[in-house]
């Protein structure tokens, strides 16, 4: 298939088609244009910021991209959608728009240079050849993933944005010291109980099930019990022969490195500092005091400055040009003259110089061996695949092209759409196999699939195991067990409830405890912590902690076992153990009280802006329909 594609890409019935495509852009764009004009609908409108349908996918796609990473399978937008976290998603982006546009507005607005700053210090968009700052690089790296240089800028401006608004928050927070004390007195506060357990034998023996009872509990249970839908297939894998190992000539080698000289070659670097002063009187303030030898941050707070540091920057790193001249015409520990920058006057003090290392062949030598090594199976492993889809166009069945052309056909195990073998674990295996399987029927071959780095596959589905309940007899054993779990619990749980509410009726729960024959457990100055939890179980500590005073409690203790208790003491913390506890939190709950503060502060923001939102929209931006109405404004 792809070599058919390249064939008619040279054909002059391809260049035939591409004229009459463009003329279908330019009569459906002239149309489009017309109703483009009745207003601009965007998903998201905050005063001046909003965002249309195609920035929101895009950022949406990111989301999915970043959740199919966690999940570890591929994930569709209707599996987010039915979750709502489309939902979730478009009202932060609401409240975070909304923000903004008050941030910018109240004169929150980030320099140009942090943003520059920030652009110069990203190694993909330098020029891999000649070491410098490469703005069509720039804009290809951003194009990739479906960015543009206007859009980072924006983004890098936001960020600086909502660091700073937090910063500022930040400062000089601190909780009162009640909070801290009401956090450690409830932490060392200790209670005086008594309680015994409730077992199996008090609730009587559960008879075994019938089989009408275990096929209504099967029906219970079928979101649980259903097997998912399994497919069996066959892969053809291409991979190159043992002689794409074979040793690279020295010639090659050789070439390879000259082409690559310049770029693995080390630039001359400075590490240096800057001052950047509003006007040139400033600056040569500044220029006076660094010569004297007084420190770049001394300089700085004097006249109300912050500096920047560079560390190793080549010249092509340092955004403003006329900087750069000057910097690297210093040599170490020379102070620059004032430069007029993009933004105000610069002055640099160079702190080291380092020299530029040129690549050698040697040191070199076994990265270009390497990299010529994966371009021979790169060219190996496609020859196979073009051979293969040559057999194929001619007629031949998928088993019969993979022989021909020297492919290897694996025969996986049953999995799942996410990739899950019938035991649970996941198979090792691209996920776009998984995602080609789901898309043919019984009997189906799939094109060639690139997988990326040099891999291509070809599916074919063998066989379709349906999503289907197990029957009664393939499952009978272990859900008996399960049946008669859960009717024991069923009567523990009704059985403590009786013996709990005579202790809440004012009999002693000594009494109660004998009446069943369960020996009753007495402590005192029980505290909550992991030494107790273990020792006592987690709904002994549930009960005595989540009750009053002479209240009783009922709690599960167990799978197979519940506990009743009454709490007979409080007993306040102790202040001097309590007191440096109640010191150590106060960082920790400042910080939770600070994040609260900004939350709030974004809310805020939004209304103040009066931030809305479309989820229909919303969803018609995702390639799906639905019939929500705008959303109401930020709260």
């Amino acid at each position: 298939m792809l070599t058919a594609f390249r064939a008619f890409s040279r054909s002059k019935w391809a260049a035939a088609l591409l004229v009459l495509i463009a003329i279908s852009f330019v009569i459906v764009g002239a149309r489009m244009d017309v109703f483009s004009n009745l207003g601009p609908k965007h998903v998201i409108d905050a005063g001046d910021r909003s965002m249309n349908e195609a920035e929101f996918r895009t950022a949406f796609d990111q989301v999915r991209e970043r959740l199919q990473q966690q999940v570890g399978r591929p994930l569709t937008n209707q599996e987010l959608v039915a979750e709502n976290i489309h939902v979730r998603f478009l009202t932060e982006q609401t409240q975070q728009l909304g923000f903004l546009n008050w941030a910018y507005k109240a004169g929150i607005r980030p320099g140009k240079e942090l943003i520059v700053k920030q652009i110069r210090q990203i190694p993909a968009f330098f020029n891999s050849v000649t070491g410098q700052f490469d703005q069509q690089a720039y804009e290809a790296a951003l194009a990739q993933q479906n960015l543009t240089p206007a859009m980072l800028e924006q983004d890098l401006r936001d960020q600086y944005a909502t660091e700073h608004f937090g910063a500022a928050v930040f400062a000089g927070a601190r909780v009162p010291r009640i909070y801290g004390a009401l956090l450690a007195g409830s932490a060392f506060e200790s209670r005086d109980g008594r309680w015994f357990e409730v077992t199996p034998a008090m609730a009587g023996q559960i008879p075994a099930p019938t089989d009408a009872q275990l096929n209504a509990f099967i029906q219970e249970n079928a979101d649980r019990l259903r097997a998912p839908e399994f497919r069996m297939v066959s892969v053809v894998l291409f991979t190159p022969e043992a002689s794409a190992n074979a040793p690279i000539s020295e010639d090659r080698i050789r070439e390879r490195f000259e082409f690559k000289k310049d770029t693995l070659s080390k630039p001359e670097t400075r590490s240096f500092v800057t001052l950047t002063a509003p006007n040139r009187e400033t600056a040569q303030k500044i220029a006076a005091a660094l010569r004297a030898g007084q420190s770049p941050a001394d300089v700085g707070r004097a006249n109300n400055i912050t500096p920047a540091a560079f560390n190793e920057t080549p010249r092509s790193a340092i955004g403003d040009a006329a900087t750069a001249a000057a910097v690297f015409g210093l040599q170490a520990n020379q102070v620059s003259n004032p430069v007029q920058a993009g933004v105000g006057f610069a002055v640099a003090k160079v702190t080291a110089v380092q020299p530029a290392a040129p690549a050698t062949l040697d040191s070199a030598r076994e990265e270009m061996i390497q990299e010529l090594r994966a371009e021979d199976v790169k060219t190996q492993t496609y020859a196979k695949v073009e051979k293969y889809e040559a057999a194929r166009t001619a007629g031949k069945n998928l088993a019969d092209a993979a022989r021909e052309a020297g492919g290897r056909i694996v025969d996986l195990p049953p999995f799942t759409k996410d990739g899950k073998l019938p035991n649970g674990q996941a198979l090792n295996a691209p996920p776009q196999i998984f995602e080609t399987a789901w898309s043919l029927t019984k009997g189906g071959e799939s094109d060639v699939i690139d997988a990326g780095q040099g891999q291509y596959f070809a599916v074919r589905v063998n066989d379709i195991r349906p999503s289907a309940l197990p029957t009664l007899a393939e499952v009978r054993e272990p859900l008996a067990a399960q049946w008669i779990q859960r009717e024991t619990m069923r009567r523990l749980s009704a059985k403590a409830e009786e013996l709990t509410t005579r202790v809440r009726n004012g009999e002693d729960i000594a009494a109660v405890a004998r009446s069943v024959n369960a020996p009753l457990t007495v402590r005192t100055g029980v505290i909550r912590n992991q030494q107790t939890q273990e020792a006592l179980g987690q709904g002994v500590l549930q009960g005595l902690f989540g009750q009053s005073k002479g209240q009783a409690f009922s709690q599960p203790a167990s799978q197979t076992a519940y506990v009743v208790g009454r709490v007979d003491n409080v007993r306040a913390a102790n202040p001097a153990v309590a007191g440096p506890l109640a010191e150590q939190v106060r960082p920790r709950l400042t910080q939770e009280l600070v994040q609260a503060m900004v939350e709030s502060s974004v809310s805020a923001g939004a209304q103040r802006s009066k931030a809305k939102n479309d989820p229909a929209q919303a969803l018609s931006a995702l390639g799906l329909s639905g019939g929500a109405t705008p959303a109401a404004p930020a709260q």
